[in-house]
C-alpha cells in the first residue's frame, strides 16, 4: 500500500510538471479504475499552509530533516486548534515554552527528549504524550526526530 501511495505521489509530481492548473493551486492526482489510469484534479491547499485535503499522506515523509535546523509544517490550522509536524536535527532543541492548551505529541521517527516542569521523558517512535496546559516544556534532539503536535483550543479544563 505504501509503495502504491508513493507511486501515485511520484506520478502526480510528473503529471503536474508544466501543468498550468498545478501552478494555480490544483494538482492532477492519478487514480486507477479497473486498471485504467485516470486523473483527478484536486485543490492543493498548500497556499494556506495546510496539506492537500482528500488524499493520503505518508506522515513520516511530510517533512524532511535539514542539517542544523528545526523544520515545521502545518497539517491543519484552524481557530479551534492545529496539527503540525516537525523535524529536529541532532543537537537542536526547542526553547522552553508553555501553552494555554493541552498539547498531544507523537514521535513518528527517531527519539526525542522532552522535559515538562523539570520532569524528563525519552520518547521513541510511536510514543505519544499529553503536555498539560500551562506546563513549561522543551524538546531536545540528542538524535534527529520527527513529531506530530496536536493542539485543540478549548476552555481551560482540568
Amino acid at each position: 500500500m505504501v509503495k502504491q501511495i508513493r507511486k501515485h505521489q511520484d506520478q502526480s509530481e510528473e503529471n503536474n510538471a508544466g501543468n498550468d492548473d498545478a501552478s494555480k493551486g490544483f494538482v492532477l492526482l492519478p487514480i486507477f479504475d479497473n486498471s485504467v489510469q485516470k486523473y483527478l484534479l484536486m485543490k492543493n491547499n498548500s497556499e494556506n499552509g495546510e496539506l492537500a485535503k482528500g488524499m493520503a499522506h505518508i506522515i513520516v515523509e511530510i517533512i524532511e530533516y535539514m542539517p542544523n535546523a528545526v523544520v515545521s509544517k502545518t497539517i491543519i490550522k484552524k481557530s479551534t486548534g492545529n496539527i503540525t509536524v516537525s523535524s529536529l536535527d541532532a543537537g537542536e532543541e526547542l526553547a522552553e515554552k508553555l501553552s494555554p492548551f493541552d498539547t498531544y505529541v507523537q514521535i513518528i521517527d527517531g527519539t526525542a527528549e522532552l522535559t515538562i516542569d523539570h520532569k524528563h521523558f525519552n520518547l521513541k517512535l510511536g510514543d505519544g504524550l499529553i503536555i498539560p496546559a500551562h506546563a513549561k516544556h522543551n524538546f531536545n534532539a540528542k538524535e534527529q526526530f520527527k513529531m506530530i503536535c496536536t493542539i485543540i483550543k478549548s476552555g481551560y479544563e482540568d
